[in-house]
Parts: structure tokens; sequence; C-alpha cells
């Protein structure tokens, strides 16, 4: 136990020395959105899911949520008169709540789209979100009981799982978040196979909890999301290991589904805590004055 601690906090350590890396351009020189090759990379995980995968989710009700995001947006543009409308952050909401929410209700479905653009307007300190989009509305939702996350159980085929790790790993780079996620992703890691080796269990039995599509769209699209992470990169190397902490803990001790979720929704509020323990440069979309 005291091995794996002592390896994951070796691995943690680099990230709080190593520089931000600056973010894609096009070829004029500007800066490249990343929210781009994150719509991207979901709508390809989605429309492969579709296609090959059984999602649990139908092309209309995929439809229903994406329009409902875009259309909640667009309202909340016009309430906080905002100079234009931006669909990316919408988009980029909607897409994984198709991937992550299942209800066998289209109004709960709805629902979920709307309360995750709302409450992005609605929660919010010294103008930044306090809750990640995606996880305010599942979490919302599981507590009413008419809906559940998919737990990603989609099959260990390496092709897709290299494909989802690849795009996400494009995504938090270009996101320069790329430090939540590994730190995460290591000291999640990490916590699962020293429990399993606590109990003696069989490697295989970490690695199959390891290895499910919800875990990766969690850790490089939900926690990665810069505009609810802390500014300063310590800040968010330790908000990562709080959030593992807390998923570890709802998952095992506690005996209950969906911890990485529950953890993010209860740490989120610690964010302005950090960011006044440890404040930083606060992160900007390119074009920032269209977005929200």
């Amino acid at each position: 136990m005291a091995a794996l601690a002592t390896t994951a906090g070796s691995a943690i350590a680099p990230l709080l020395a190593r520089p931000v890396r600056s973010a894609a351009v096009t070829p004029t020189g500007r800066p490249l959105d990343p929210r781009l090759y994150q719509i991207a990379a979901l709508s390809s995980l989605l429309v492969y899911g579709l296609l090959r995968l059984d999602l649990e989710v139908s092309l209309p009700r995929a439809a229903l949520i994406l329009a409902t995001a875009l259309v909640t947006q667009y309202a909340c543009a016009r309430v906080w008169r905002l100079p234009a409308f931006d669909p990316r952050s919408a988009l980029i909401s909607g897409l994984s709540l198709c991937l992550l929410l299942r209800t066998p209700y289209a109004l709960v479905a709805a629902a979920g789209a709307g309360l995750a653009i709302a409450g992005k307007f609605l929660i919010r300190i010294r103008g930044k979100h306090v809750f990640n989009p995606t996880n305010f509305a599942l979490v919302l939702l599981l507590l009413t009981g008419q809906a559940w996350a998919s737990p990603g159980q989609w099959g260990s085929a390496a092709v897709l799982g290299f494909f989802v790790v690849c795009l996400g790993g494009l995504v938090v780079n270009r996101a320069a978040r790329s430090d939540v996620t590994l730190a995460f992703l290591i000291a999640y890691g990490s916590l699962v196979v020293a429990r399993s080796l606590w109990l003696g269990e069989p490697m295989a039995i970490p690695l199959h909890r390891l290895e499910n599509g919800a875990l990766l769209i969690f850790s490089f699209f939900m926690i990665s999301d810069p505009r609810t992470t802390p500014d300063h990169r310590a800040a968010r190397v330790l908000f990562a290991c709080v959030v593992a902490l807390g998923a570890a803990y709802v998952q095992f001790r506690l005996f209950r589904n969906n911890g990485l979720l529950w953890s993010l929704a209860a740490a989120s509020p610690l964010v302005p805590v950090l960011d006044r323990l440890w404040p930083g440069a606060r992160h900007a979309w390119p074009r920032q004055p269209l977005s929200r």
C-alpha cells in the first residue's frame, strides 16, 4: 500500500513543475478553440456507439437532448444579454448527456439538458461556473430516481479504448488541463489497485473496473472542464486527488454506484476556496465574449 502511494506521488509530482502547453493555433496564427476538438471527439463516439454499440439511447432521444441544450443556451444568452449565441459549450454538454444519461422518459432527458445549460448561468461565483454542467444535471436527475448514469460497459475492444483515450488526450492537452486528468487517473487508479491488493484480489478485477467508457469520459471531458477547475496548477492537482478519494470512498465504502459523479459534485464547491488560496490565471476560451 505504501509503495503504491509512493509511486502515485512520484508520478503526480512532475505535473506541478511541467509548464503549461500553448494552445493550438490556426494557419493564420489565431488560437484554435479546443471545444471544437471536444465536439468532434464526443460526436464521433456517439455516432460509433449508435452504429456499433448498444448505448441504450435512440437517435430521436439524442436529437431531443441536443435540441433542448441548444434552445436553452439560446434562451439564456438572450436573458443574460450575451453578445451572440454560441452553441459550442451547449453541444459538449448535450453530447455528454447523450452518452451518459439513461432514462425511459423523454421529458426527463429533456429536463436534464435544460438543467445542464441553465445551471451554468444561474450558479456562479465571481463569474465562474461552480459545477460542470453535465455533472450537475446527472446528479440532480439521479436524486429523482427517474434516471441513471450509463456505466460505460461497452466491451473491452482495444480499438475503442484507444480511440477514446487518444481523442481525450488531444482534448485535454489543447485545453491546458491535462494535469487534472493525469492526476485523477493516477490517484484513482492507484486507489483501485491498492484496494484489490489489500483484499488479495487478482489484478484482472481492478483492471476490469478501470476499463469502462464512463471513466474515460469523466476523466477526459468532465473533471478536466477548464471553466470549473481551479486556476492554479497545484490546486488542480489537489482537486483531482480529492475527487479521486471521494469517488473511491463512495464506491468502496458506501457501496454506491456513480461514485465519480457524486464526488465531483461534492468537491466542486471547493474550487472557489482553492482559487482564493492559490490564485492563478483565469481560463478564457478564444473569443471569450461569445461564451458563457
